[in-house]
């Protein structure tokens, strides 16, 4: 990695040879107008991210580069970037809240400074991951007229939060949102955040997604009420640590494992007309009733999510997990929105995977490309026939697949051709 670094690095501070002034703008938008101190760490680390991965930094680089931005902006007073405390008073508890193009220019200036620096003497950095999981991601609107899925693939997990524990870690989420993509754009922004900060990641790994689960949903609660926002969003997480595999989720979407060609069931997903969710509702006094599809009290078709405050505790926000064993014959874990799953039986999966494998690729296309020298992508050509089916198939919805290859898919092909089976 450290000669395609010093190449970016020469690139990205001939762009940047100084800090940003105050009358410059941004080179890339943040999220929020305000952020609360807590909320500052995840859209800080995002607003760094999109910015390198929009000038080709190397994804670990990145991540480092970011970590050590973030961390140069903690060690400031910024109380001068303090919001005035006006109608945030009628909160439960006080929150103080920043101004958020405000401090977000000192966490760019940070990057910067830290580039500069490291253009001059380049630093031992944090052990990139050995074992690269190749992925294939692809996303679309479809018929909908909004867009409201967002997804994580975040193969540096340990390198973007300074952890040096010698536990490899991967990340990979797929938040399907509704009534608006404000609950899914703040999950895919902050519970990988509030997971990192968990105690008991490593021991743990189950009660560590709950509690990252409930947090994420007691800080964009706060944020629904001063915004006044309403929507909530669905999750499934995979967390892929050392020889485990933690699944985590709340609501509809799901995640399959494929194990020699056969998919293996990881979980069980929320929805309303689950007995023993319905009967969770019932017992809080709330109702199951079909109209169209199962809804929770007439509304949302979704039992649990993040967000939805309107219908707590009916629509609950506690995560279930499942932890699976890698024991080395896995062939890849699959992510994916209700788009999908309402489209495409788990048991379909295997041979479509292998179907979209076997297509010749267009060595000129970006979209068919070999796999990537990153180590970190087959470009979205698999996930995009996967996509492709559904849609065929009748799913109408927002779609967003996130294939997680745990051996290489050219070991794949070849024990396809050995075997002479699809």
């Amino acid at each position: 990695m450290e000669e395609e670094a010093r190449c970016f690095l020469g690139r990205f501070v001939e762009e940047f040879p100084t800090v940003l002034e105050d009358d410059r703008l941004l080179p890339v938008t943040p999220l929020s107008h305000k952020v609360s101190m807590e909320e500052l760490h995840g859209e800080s680390l995002d607003l760094g991210l999109r910015l390198l991965d929009a000038r080709g930094a190397p994804a670990s680089f990145r991540a480092i580069l970011c970590e050590a931005a973030l961390s140069k902006l903690l060690q400031n007073d910024l109380s001068p970037f303090h919001c005035p405390q006006e109608a945030e008073s009628n909160q439960e508890e006080e929150i103080v809240l920043l101004q958020s193009e405000a401090v977000q220019r000192l966490f760019l200036n940070k990057l910067i400074d830290v580039a500069l620096a490291w253009h001059q003497n380049f630093p031992t950095l944090l052990p990139i991951p050995s074992r690269f999981l190749h992925c294939s991601i692809h996303a679309i609107k479809n018929t909908r007229r909004k867009m409201e899925d967002k997804h994580v693939a975040l193969a540096e997990f340990n390198q973007l939060f300074g952890i040096q524990d010698g536990v490899e870690r991967a990340y990979y989420a797929v938040f399907d949102g509704h009534g608006g993509v404000d609950a899914a754009t703040y999950a895919a922004t902050h519970l990988h955040v509030a997971l990192s900060k968990q105690k008991t990641l490593q021991s743990d790994t189950a009660t560590a997604f709950k509690s990252a689960f409930k947090h994420t949903d007691d800080m964009f609660k706060s944020k629904a009420k001063r915004e006044r926002l309403r929507s909530g969003t669905t999750g499934v997480i995979v967390l892929i640590q050392g020889h485990e595999l933690t699944v985590a989720w709340l609501g509809d979407s799901q995640a399959i494992l494929v194990r020699n060609g056969q998919s293996v069931t990881l979980m069980d997903p929320h929805k309303p007309d689950r007995e023993d969710e319905k009967q969770r509702i019932e017992d809080l006094g709330g109702c199951v009733t079909f109209m169209g599809c199962w809804r929770v009290n007439g509304t949302y078709a979704v039992s649990r999510a993040i967000g939805d405050f309107d219908q707590k505790p009916y629509v609950s926000g506690d995560a279930d997990c499942s932890v699976t064993q890698l024991l080395g014959d896995e062939d890849y874990v699959l992510l994916a929105c209700d788009g999908f799953f309402d489209a495409v039986k788990p048991s379909e999966v295997p041979n479509l995977v292998l179907d979209a494998l076997q297509q010749p690729s267009d060595p000129e296309s970006r979209v068919d490309a070999p796999l990537e020298q990153s180590g970190h992508t087959v470009g979205p050509r698999v996930a995009q026939q996967l996509v492709g089916y559904a849609k065929a198939a009748g799913s109408s919805d927002n779609i967003t697949i996130i294939l997680v290859f745990l051996r290489p898919p050219e070991q794949l092909l070849a024990q396809v051709s050995t075997t002479g089976t699809t």
